[in-house]
């Protein structure tokens, strides 16, 4: 690698905590407004926590393409599973290798995986026990599933996923679905009966200020992704850009279209999460298809959207009030299909086996270290704390101090 090439892969990197600052926004948002300055203080601790573990131990365990790791043999077949990289980074040198960007990369990557999860446990998880579930993610989860993606037995078979949507979109959407399963719904989201009730999120211009900051936090994942993961040319990142773009953007239309048609009008907080989706779903294939099919995985993405957070709330009774897991968890679970319908190099099998690994392993092992945290410490704040807000129950301030906060 070039040094120009190094310092261009670096730009993209340094681009990918926007994504991780929108996520925080859009969340925050979506939320009460008692609970607001609690989003984005755990969105920052949780950020910061994955990255210094990921140092400290992920790192050893993720490893980078080409790079030694530990295997075991099927029929006299080599199977990848783990890398065999030091703790602490010792012994690699930080001067723009590929290895060093990997890491890097790996760094700010896991720190937006772990924010996707807080928007579906808002107004009510603890931040001492999401900066647990950070911890276990950010050593073990994350580490484990990005090596078998990127450098193990996953792309051994040819699992294509450059910018991301298997390790850190779907796995964070995991962590999402199994934090709301075991939170539970928030007080008074629903009736006696089952019903669902209307909480609205606090503030639409911060929902929509976030949909921008994660555009620009992709394109930089997705381009530092396809440079280092499925090495490509940096002439490339042209094509990831307009695909990121594209895909946003008519995810984006295809909500407001779909609401506007349902309801009589456009829904904002359905229309971002539709933006983020189709940012999402482009992550895989976003170097790989032609822009046409980039705007058809977006269309795909936002009609996703809107029918699965209805799904999840009325017929599921799963209160996931940022849409962490059909943004994420769908969203991610259709890109990877998407790159084998849409892109001319990909297989079926090898998109099918990320998918039934992430369901089959990672949501398992996901659930049983959650039932252990919330065992061993319950996750969710007390009842008092939840009528009184996060804000002033864990932090003793609110976000808006000149301005009465909403109660139940």
């Amino acid at each position: 690698m070039t040094p120009e090439v190094s310092a261009l892969c670096l730009v993209f990197i340094l681009l990918v905590p926007l994504a991780g600052a929108g996520l925080a926004v859009i969340n925050s948002g979506l939320g009460r407004s008692r609970n607001a300055a609690h989003m984005m203080l755990s969105s920052l601790c949780v950020f910061a926590l994955a990255a210094v573990v990921f140092f400290v131990i992920g790192f050893a365990f993720a490893g980078y393409p080409g790079g030694p790791a530990y295997e075991f043999f099927i029929r006299a077949k080599p199977w990848n599973w783990i890398a065999a990289e030091h703790f602490f980074l010792r012994g690699l040198p930080l001067d723009g290798s590929p290895a060093s960007l990997v890491a890097l990369l790996g760094m700010m990557s896991v720190g937006v995986a772990a924010i996707i999860p807080l928007g579906s446990g808002a107004d009510r998880w603890r931040l001492g026990a999401a900066c647990l579930s950070t911890t276990v993610f950010a050593a073990w989860t994350y580490p484990l599933f990005a090596h078998w993606v990127w450098s193990g037995w996953l792309a051994q078979q040819g699992f294509i996923d450059a910018g991301g949507a298997a390790p850190i979109q779907a796995a964070g959407g995991i962590t999402a679905l199994v934090v709301t399963w075991t939170l539970g719904p928030r007080r008074g989201k629903y009736t006696s009966d089952r019903m669902p009730m209307a909480i609205p999120g606090h503030n639409a211009v911060l929902v929509i200020l976030g949909c921008f900051l994660t555009w620009l936090g992709w394109i930089g994942l997705d381009c530092a992704g396809a440079i280092l993961y499925a090495h490509a040319e940096p002439t490339r990142s042209v094509l990831v850009v307009a695909n990121a773009t594209l895909a946003a953007a008519s995810a984006l239309l295809a909500v407001a279209a779909i609401t506007r048609i349902r309801f009589g009008k456009p829904d904002a907080s359905l229309c971002a999460n539709g933006w983020v989706s189709g940012l999402v779903a482009s992550s895989a294939g976003g170097a790989v298809m032609p822009p046409a099919a980039a705007m058809i995985v977006g269309l795909v993405a936002g009609a996703l959207v809107t029918y699965t957070v209805e799904l999840l709330e009325l017929h599921l009774t799963i209160d996931d009030p940022g849409g962490s897991i059909s943004v994420h968890l769908i969203g991610g679970i259709w890109g990877i299909l998407s790159v084998a319908l849409l892109a001319k190099s990909a297989q079926w099998l090898p998109q099918l086996a990320g998918i039934s690994t992430l369901l089959g392993l990672v949501l398992p092992l996901t659930y049983l270290i959650t039932f252990l945290q919330n065992r061993m410490s319950p996750m969710r704040t007390a009842p008092e704390g939840e009528r009184q807000g996060l804000d002033l129950h864990e932090l003793g301030a609110g976000a808006y101090p000149d301005f009465m906060t909403h109660n139940d």
